[in-house]
């Protein structure tokens, strides 16, 4: 019968207890990214930014025998933009962001806005909506403040309200469907009151129905702008029947995204005349 050594069991014993706690650091899971690490800083958010996350990037507009107007929108990321060479490639209007909730304005704004004028194109403004920090009608005026107004010179569009996924919380902003309607209606309230015109709402169907509940009450005075990074426009929020602009694919930050108008330059010229 073979003799165990002390020292020989201890050895034994502590190998094994070395195995043990090496599988189960091995079956410990890595603890994820907190939220906070992923999520983009305030005033960051650009036009297309929570469909890009949720439809893909890029969308290819099949022909049509309808004629369509090709424009841009733009934010802080493009910095001063190369208008004349937009302008030589075909673009004749122009959004650029202007603000976003009540804290934060374009830097380039003044550039974006003036130098896509000076160009020759027709140019608007949007506001990148945040919900969840303040109301719609506070939004509105910080908006008409800071560069988001309207002028009759028959170069400006109607102001756009920016209304997507959330980027930096939960998509429909912790709001229920009846109160982002609300929300959205004491928006287009104090615009209209303070500058005259109905706001354009640049939204997508699947967010619009996730988060409004596919309410239709607004199709009937505010132009829509569709989001959706396809060969067709698709499916259409409730209550508007056709579009007026469609922003089809979305080539990140850097470069802008880039847009149809559905109608000829007259059509363009007629939205900005109001």
């Amino acid at each position: 019968m073979p003799v165990h050594r002390p020292g020989s069991l201890r050895l034994v014993l502590t190998g094994l207890l070395l195995t043990a706690l090496s599988l189960s650091l091995a079956a410990t899971p890595t603890p994820p990214a907190s939220a906070a690490e992923d999520t983009p800083a305030r005033g960051s958010a650009y036009m297309g930014m929570g469909v890009a996350s949720h439809d893909g990037v890029h969308g290819l507009p099949r022909d049509t025998r309808v004629t369509q107007t090709e424009g841009v929108d733009v934010s802080s990321h493009q910095g001063n933009v190369a208008w004349a060479t937009l302008w030589s490639g075909g673009v004749r209007w122009a959004y650029a962001k202007a603000t976003e909730g009540t804290y934060y304005t374009n830097p380039y704004f003044a550039q974006q806005y003036n130098g896509s004028y000076s160009t020759g194109m027709i140019r608007g403004a949007y506001h990148f909506a945040t919900p969840d920090t303040a109301s719609g009608a506070a939004q509105a005026d910080y908006f008409v403040d800071h560069g988001g107004g309207w002028s009759p010179d028959g170069r400006t569009l109607p102001g756009a309200l920016d209304i997507e996924w959330n980027p930096y919380g939960p998509a429909c902003y912790g709001k229920s469907q009846a109160a982002m309607v609300a929300w959205i209606g004491d928006f287009l309230n104090r615009y209209r009151a303070r500058s005259g015109r109905d706001a354009v709402i640049y939204t997508a169907t699947s967010w619009w129905t996730q988060c409004t509940g596919g309410y239709a009450g607004f199709g009937a005075s505010n132009p829509l702008w569709i989001a959706r990074y396809a060969s067709t426009v698709g499916p259409l929020p409730a209550g508007w029947s056709n579009h007026t602009m469609w922003q089809y694919t979305s080539t990140g930050p850097t470069v802008g995204d880039h847009d149809r108008f559905n109608g000829a330059l007259d059509r363009v010229q007629a939205l900005a005349h109001g």
